[in-house]
Protein backbone atom coordinates (compact mmCIF):
# COMPACT_ATOMS: atom_id res chain seq x y z
CA UNK A 1 0.00 0.00 0.00
CA UNK A 2 1.13 3.51 -1.01
CA UNK A 3 0.78 5.98 2.01
CA UNK A 4 -0.76 9.02 1.27
CA UNK A 5 1.61 11.07 2.99
CA UNK A 6 -0.40 14.27 2.67
CA UNK A 7 -3.19 12.91 4.48
CA UNK A 8 -1.00 12.17 7.97
CA UNK A 9 -1.02 14.61 10.88
CA UNK A 10 2.39 15.99 11.15
CA UNK A 11 4.93 13.70 12.88
CA UNK A 12 6.01 16.41 15.85
CA UNK A 13 2.05 16.08 16.93
CA UNK A 14 1.75 12.03 16.30
CA UNK A 15 5.01 11.75 18.66
CA UNK A 16 3.77 14.44 21.54
CA UNK A 17 0.53 12.73 21.84
CA UNK A 18 2.13 9.11 21.81
CA UNK A 19 4.29 10.18 24.54
CA UNK A 20 1.59 11.57 26.52
CA UNK A 21 -0.05 7.92 26.06
CA UNK A 22 2.54 5.75 27.02
CA UNK A 23 3.50 8.29 29.71
CA UNK A 24 0.88 9.36 31.37
CA UNK A 25 0.49 12.88 31.34
CA UNK A 26 1.71 16.36 29.43
CA UNK A 27 4.56 17.00 32.33
CA UNK A 28 6.47 13.23 31.84
CA UNK A 29 6.01 13.46 28.18
CA UNK A 30 7.31 17.46 28.23
CA UNK A 31 10.67 15.68 29.99
CA UNK A 32 11.12 13.05 28.11
CA UNK A 33 10.71 15.06 24.96
CA UNK A 34 12.64 17.57 26.34
CA UNK A 35 10.10 20.63 25.42
CA UNK A 36 7.91 22.48 27.81
CA UNK A 37 4.75 21.31 28.96
CA UNK A 38 2.72 24.04 26.60
CA UNK A 39 4.59 22.58 23.79
CA UNK A 40 3.08 19.26 24.08
CA UNK A 41 -0.31 20.33 24.70
CA UNK A 42 -0.16 22.78 21.63
CA UNK A 43 0.91 19.83 19.88
CA UNK A 44 -2.14 17.53 21.30
CA UNK A 45 -4.36 20.12 20.73
CA UNK A 46 -2.96 20.64 16.94
CA UNK A 47 -3.39 16.99 16.50
CA UNK A 48 -7.08 16.69 17.98
CA UNK A 49 -8.24 19.27 15.98
CA UNK A 50 -6.32 18.09 12.53
CA UNK A 51 -8.72 14.79 13.35
CA UNK A 52 -11.67 16.78 14.54
CA UNK A 53 -11.77 13.72 17.10
CA UNK A 54 -11.37 14.36 20.98
CA UNK A 55 -8.41 12.27 22.39
CA UNK A 56 -7.95 13.36 25.71
CA UNK A 57 -10.27 14.32 28.50
CA UNK A 58 -8.53 16.86 31.08
CA UNK A 59 -9.55 16.78 34.90
CA UNK A 60 -7.72 19.05 36.63
CA UNK A 61 -4.35 18.02 36.86
CA UNK A 62 -5.09 14.62 35.83
CA UNK A 63 -5.99 13.68 31.89
CA UNK A 64 -7.43 10.24 30.37
CA UNK A 65 -7.79 9.27 26.71
CA UNK A 66 -10.54 8.59 24.84
CA UNK A 67 -11.86 5.80 22.97
CA UNK A 68 -10.63 7.27 19.99
CA UNK A 69 -7.48 8.41 21.93
CA UNK A 70 -7.03 4.97 23.28
CA UNK A 71 -7.08 3.36 19.51
CA UNK A 72 -4.40 5.76 18.25
CA UNK A 73 -2.33 5.35 20.76
CA UNK A 74 -1.99 1.40 20.33
CA UNK A 75 -1.49 1.82 16.54
CA UNK A 76 1.43 4.89 17.24
CA UNK A 77 2.70 2.28 19.57
CA UNK A 78 2.92 -0.21 17.44
CA UNK A 79 4.47 2.04 14.66
CA UNK A 80 6.71 3.84 16.80
CA UNK A 81 8.25 0.68 17.88
CA UNK A 82 8.76 -0.85 14.75
CA UNK A 83 10.34 2.50 13.81
CA UNK A 84 12.62 1.96 16.88
CA UNK A 85 13.21 -1.73 15.90
CA UNK A 86 14.29 -0.90 12.74
CA UNK A 87 16.42 1.85 13.79
CA UNK A 88 18.44 0.00 16.33
CA UNK A 89 18.86 -2.89 13.83
CA UNK A 90 20.43 -0.47 11.09
CA UNK A 91 22.94 0.69 13.99
CA UNK A 92 23.87 -2.63 15.11
CA UNK A 93 24.52 -3.86 11.47
CA UNK A 94 25.46 -0.62 10.41
CA UNK A 95 28.33 -0.32 13.32
CA UNK A 96 29.89 -3.91 12.08
CA UNK A 97 29.29 -3.41 8.83
CA UNK A 98 32.87 -3.59 6.69
CA UNK A 99 33.69 0.01 5.17
CA UNK A 100 32.81 -0.50 1.28
CA UNK A 101 35.41 1.42 -0.50
CA UNK A 102 35.36 1.86 -4.39
CA UNK A 103 38.80 2.49 -6.68
CA UNK A 104 41.17 1.29 -9.74
CA UNK A 105 42.78 -2.26 -9.58
CA UNK A 106 45.62 0.16 -9.36
CA UNK A 107 45.46 2.19 -6.63
CA UNK A 108 44.56 -0.55 -4.63
CA UNK A 109 47.39 -2.63 -5.85
CA UNK A 110 50.03 -0.12 -5.89
CA UNK A 111 49.35 2.51 -3.65
CA UNK A 112 46.51 0.93 -0.65
CA UNK A 113 48.03 -2.59 -0.16
CA UNK A 114 51.48 -1.82 0.86
CA UNK A 115 49.88 0.53 3.82
CA UNK A 116 47.04 -1.63 5.00
CA UNK A 117 49.11 -3.86 7.61
CA UNK A 118 49.42 -0.34 9.20
CA UNK A 119 45.78 0.40 9.61
CA UNK A 120 44.65 -3.24 10.52
CA UNK A 121 47.49 -2.99 13.28
CA UNK A 122 45.73 0.42 14.57
CA UNK A 123 42.50 -0.67 14.09
CA UNK A 124 41.99 -4.24 13.98
CA UNK A 125 38.10 -4.18 14.61
CA UNK A 126 37.46 -2.18 12.25
CA UNK A 127 36.86 -4.70 8.21
CA UNK A 128 37.23 -2.71 5.05
CA UNK A 129 35.73 -4.45 1.76
CA UNK A 130 37.78 -3.14 -1.01
CA UNK A 131 36.05 -2.95 -4.75
CA UNK A 132 38.19 -2.54 -7.15
CA UNK A 133 36.42 -0.58 -10.73
CA UNK A 134 37.82 1.73 -13.21
CA UNK A 135 34.10 3.36 -13.48
CA UNK A 136 33.01 6.21 -11.94
CA UNK A 137 30.46 4.62 -8.79
CA UNK A 138 27.72 6.40 -7.83
CA UNK A 139 28.25 5.89 -3.55
CA UNK A 140 25.03 6.61 -2.61
CA UNK A 141 23.41 4.26 -4.82
CA UNK A 142 26.14 1.29 -4.69
CA UNK A 143 26.39 1.31 -1.27
CA UNK A 144 29.58 2.82 -1.11
CA UNK A 145 31.10 4.41 2.06
CA UNK A 146 33.88 6.04 0.16
CA UNK A 147 35.88 5.97 -2.91
CA UNK A 148 39.21 7.15 -3.97
CA UNK A 149 39.09 9.26 -7.41
CA UNK A 150 41.58 10.39 -9.71
CA UNK A 151 40.83 13.83 -11.30
CA UNK A 152 40.62 17.55 -10.34
CA UNK A 153 38.72 16.82 -7.28
CA UNK A 154 35.47 18.80 -8.37
CA UNK A 155 32.93 16.04 -8.76
CA UNK A 156 29.00 17.44 -8.51
CA UNK A 157 27.34 15.63 -5.42
CA UNK A 158 30.42 14.60 -3.48
CA UNK A 159 32.89 16.03 -0.84
CA UNK A 160 36.63 15.83 -1.69
CA UNK A 161 39.45 16.00 0.19
CA UNK A 162 43.20 15.73 -1.63
CA UNK A 163 44.95 12.31 -0.58
CA UNK A 164 48.03 12.23 -2.89
CA UNK A 165 49.76 13.35 -5.99
CA UNK A 166 48.57 11.88 -9.38
CA UNK A 167 51.25 13.26 -11.48
CA UNK A 168 52.70 11.39 -14.66
CA UNK A 169 56.08 10.29 -14.35
CA UNK A 170 58.31 7.94 -16.81
CA UNK A 171 60.39 5.30 -15.37
CA UNK A 172 61.98 2.07 -16.18
CA UNK A 173 64.14 -0.59 -14.82
CA UNK A 174 67.93 -0.11 -14.11
CA UNK A 175 68.40 -3.13 -16.75
CA UNK A 176 66.98 -1.33 -19.35
CA UNK A 177 68.92 1.81 -18.74
CA UNK A 178 72.04 0.03 -18.72
CA UNK A 179 73.75 1.85 -15.63
CA UNK A 180 72.01 5.69 -16.72
CA UNK A 181 69.89 7.17 -14.96
CA UNK A 182 68.46 9.83 -17.63
CA UNK A 183 67.05 9.42 -20.97
CA UNK A 184 66.94 12.75 -23.69
CA UNK A 185 63.95 12.74 -25.71
CA UNK A 186 65.20 11.43 -28.73
CA UNK A 187 66.38 8.56 -26.99
CA UNK A 188 63.08 8.03 -25.32
CA UNK A 189 61.79 8.38 -28.77
CA UNK A 190 63.50 5.14 -29.56
CA UNK A 191 62.89 2.96 -26.84
CA UNK A 192 60.72 0.08 -26.02
CA UNK A 193 57.02 1.67 -24.46
CA UNK A 194 54.94 -0.18 -22.19
CA UNK A 195 51.66 1.54 -22.30
CA UNK A 196 47.96 1.17 -20.66
CA UNK A 197 45.28 0.76 -23.38
CA UNK A 198 42.37 3.20 -23.61
CA UNK A 199 44.31 6.36 -21.23
CA UNK A 200 43.96 9.91 -22.86
CA UNK A 201 46.18 11.16 -19.53
CA UNK A 202 49.10 8.89 -20.61
CA UNK A 203 49.11 9.66 -24.44
CA UNK A 204 48.88 13.53 -23.22
CA UNK A 205 51.33 13.70 -20.97
CA UNK A 206 53.76 11.98 -24.06
CA UNK A 207 52.42 14.44 -26.49
CA UNK A 208 54.03 17.65 -24.06
CA UNK A 209 57.11 15.78 -23.78
CA UNK A 210 57.58 16.22 -27.34
CA UNK A 211 56.90 12.39 -28.18
CA UNK A 212 54.59 10.61 -30.41
CA UNK A 213 52.71 7.89 -28.65
CA UNK A 214 51.36 7.11 -32.46
CA UNK A 215 55.03 5.97 -33.53
CA UNK A 216 57.06 4.83 -30.46
CA UNK A 217 57.28 0.94 -30.03
CA UNK A 218 54.62 0.35 -27.98
CA UNK A 219 52.91 -2.81 -26.68
CA UNK A 220 49.89 -2.00 -24.89
CA UNK A 221 48.52 -3.71 -21.93
CA UNK A 222 44.69 -3.40 -20.48
CA UNK A 223 45.69 -2.65 -17.01
CA UNK A 224 48.27 -0.49 -15.15
CA UNK A 225 49.57 -3.04 -12.68
CA UNK A 226 49.97 -5.45 -16.16
CA UNK A 227 52.24 -2.62 -17.36
CA UNK A 228 53.97 -1.98 -14.15
CA UNK A 229 54.74 -5.43 -13.51
CA UNK A 230 56.23 -5.86 -17.20
CA UNK A 231 58.10 -2.43 -16.36
CA UNK A 232 59.97 -4.25 -13.42
CA UNK A 233 61.11 -6.57 -15.72
CA UNK A 234 62.79 -4.44 -18.35
CA UNK A 235 60.84 -5.10 -21.09
CA UNK A 236 60.08 -0.98 -22.06
CA UNK A 237 59.73 2.34 -20.35
CA UNK A 238 56.77 3.21 -18.60
CA UNK A 239 54.37 6.14 -17.77
CA UNK A 240 52.58 5.67 -14.20
CA UNK A 241 51.55 8.17 -11.84
CA UNK A 242 53.93 9.09 -9.65
CA UNK A 243 52.15 7.83 -6.39
CA UNK A 244 51.80 4.35 -7.67
CA UNK A 245 55.54 4.02 -8.36
CA UNK A 246 56.54 5.07 -5.07
CA UNK A 247 57.55 1.82 -3.63
CA UNK A 248 59.04 0.53 -6.75
CA UNK A 249 61.18 3.57 -6.98
CA UNK A 250 62.44 3.58 -3.04
CA UNK A 251 63.14 0.07 -3.20
CA UNK A 252 65.43 0.41 -7.05
CA UNK A 253 62.87 -1.72 -8.54
CA UNK A 254 62.71 1.14 -11.39
CA UNK A 255 64.46 4.33 -12.06
CA UNK A 256 62.69 7.89 -12.22
CA UNK A 257 63.20 9.40 -15.75
CA UNK A 258 60.93 12.33 -15.83
CA UNK A 259 58.68 13.67 -13.53
CA UNK A 260 55.86 16.14 -14.18
CA UNK A 261 55.57 18.50 -11.42
CA UNK A 262 51.79 19.11 -11.80
CA UNK A 263 49.90 19.25 -9.16
CA UNK A 264 46.75 18.12 -10.79
CA UNK A 265 45.16 15.61 -11.46
CA UNK A 266 45.34 14.19 -8.12
CA UNK A 267 43.66 11.35 -6.04
CA UNK A 268 40.77 12.16 -3.72
CA UNK A 269 39.01 10.74 -0.92
CA UNK A 270 35.53 11.22 -1.63
CA UNK A 271 32.71 10.89 0.61
CA UNK A 272 28.86 11.64 0.40
CA UNK A 273 27.63 14.90 2.06
CA UNK A 274 26.67 14.70 5.71
CA UNK A 275 27.42 12.63 8.39
CA UNK A 276 30.13 9.44 8.39
CA UNK A 277 29.90 6.13 10.55
CA UNK A 278 32.97 5.67 13.20
CA UNK A 279 34.71 3.31 11.10
CA UNK A 280 34.48 5.44 7.68
CA UNK A 281 36.02 8.65 9.57
CA UNK A 282 38.86 6.56 10.85
CA UNK A 283 40.01 4.91 8.04
CA UNK A 284 39.42 8.21 6.21
CA UNK A 285 41.79 9.73 8.83
CA UNK A 286 44.23 7.12 8.45
CA UNK A 287 44.31 7.33 5.03
CA UNK A 288 45.28 11.17 5.27
CA UNK A 289 47.90 10.39 7.70
CA UNK A 290 49.41 7.46 5.53
CA UNK A 291 49.82 9.66 2.37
Amino acid sequence: MTLNWRDLPSLSSLRAFAAVAELGGFSQAARTLNVTHAAVAQQVRALESTLETPLVTRDGRGMALTVEGQQLAQALADGFGSIASGVAALRAGGSDRPVRITLTASFATQWLMPRLKDFWDRFPDIALTLHPDARVSDLRRDGMDLGIRYGNGDWPGVTSRFLASARMAVAAAPDLLGGRFSLTIAEMQEMEWILARDWPEQENYLKSLGLNPETVSRTDFTSEELSLAAARQGLGLVVESLALMEDDLEEGRLVLLHDSKDHLPAYFIVTTPGPQRAATRAFVKWLESAA
